[in-house]
């Protein structure tokens, strides 16, 4: 099973840029969307549906802002919408699958670069989103989860990490958070895999960054310990470009 999860940035925006013939060409069984910044009734679904995708939408309440999707051309035994964190479900960041032998948990954090008040708020949402896996893991042992963290876990992870050591996504509390979150049994799947540096997944707009490469690795999968066996390949997507980020991908075995 291929899943891919990209942070589009804006599906209608990243749809005008060719992502349905890169989709179509990619073909994963299972898509993850994060920031569609679009309401369903706002996007013309059918295009996906004919590529063979069901699809599970979760937006926002303020329209043009945030909002999580899966895609799969596998049928999910259930799917959950939003979670159980309070008042954050307003700004539809959390949908989850259940498959089979798995589930899926696709997610896009909140980001902490506007000023003090959002990153208080990304700090006390990353907390409560611990809080909600450990109890998802009670009875789902099998977790992968997916999506925009907006974290540099490490100094490998971001091209400049002296120069943005007070910078939101790689503040010391942020990894550390980070840290904890992996030490209560799950991995990084892609650092698993791969040890090289200079694997970005976000770039700034500003100052050539994309071409020069000076980015971040801030979109992830991450998953159960008793999964590790079953993924098999995980890759980022650099030349997908309908969008700041680009597109991450794992193949799990049955």
């Amino acid at each position: 099973m291929k899943i891919i999860s990209y942070n589009l940035n804006g599906i209608r925006a990243a749809m005008k840029k060719g992502l349905l013939e890169w989709l179509h060409k990619e073909d994963p069984d299972i898509f993850c969307v994060q920031e569609t910044k679009a309401h369903s009734d706002q996007v013309e679904l059918s295009h996906f549906r004919d590529l063979g995708y069901k699809i599970f939408w979760r937006q926002a309440e303020k329209k043009g802002y945030s909002g999580v999707t899966i895609f799969s051309k596998v049928e999910p035994e259930d799917v959950v919408y939003g979670c159980e964190i309070g008042n954050n479900d307003s700004e539809g960041r959390v949908i989850m699958a259940d498959y089979k032998d798995f589930s899926l948990i696709n997610v896009y954090v909140p980001s902490g670069t506007s000023g003090e008040e959002r990153q208080a708020f990304k700090m006390v949402w990353v907390e409560a989103f611990q809080n909600y896996i450990s109890e998802l893991r009670k009875g789902r042992p099998n977790l992968v989860i997916c999506g925009d963290i907006n974290i540099a876990h490490h100094p490998i992870d971001i091209h400049d990490p002296v120069g943005n050591k007070k910078s939101s996504g790689f503040l010391p509390e942020e990894r550390e958070w980070l840290t904890r979150f992996l030490d209560d049994g799950f991995f990084d799947v892609f650092r698993y895999l791969n040890d090289q540096p200079h694997n970005y997944t976000w770039w700034t707009y500003r100052h050539n960054a994309r071409s020069n490469n000076k980015g971040w690795r801030i979109d992830y999968f991450f998953a159960s310990e008793s999964m590790k066996e079953r993924i098999t390949h995980a890759s980022i997507l650099p030349g997908a470009v309908h969008s700041d980020h680009c597109p991450i991908s794992i193949d799990i075995n049955p």
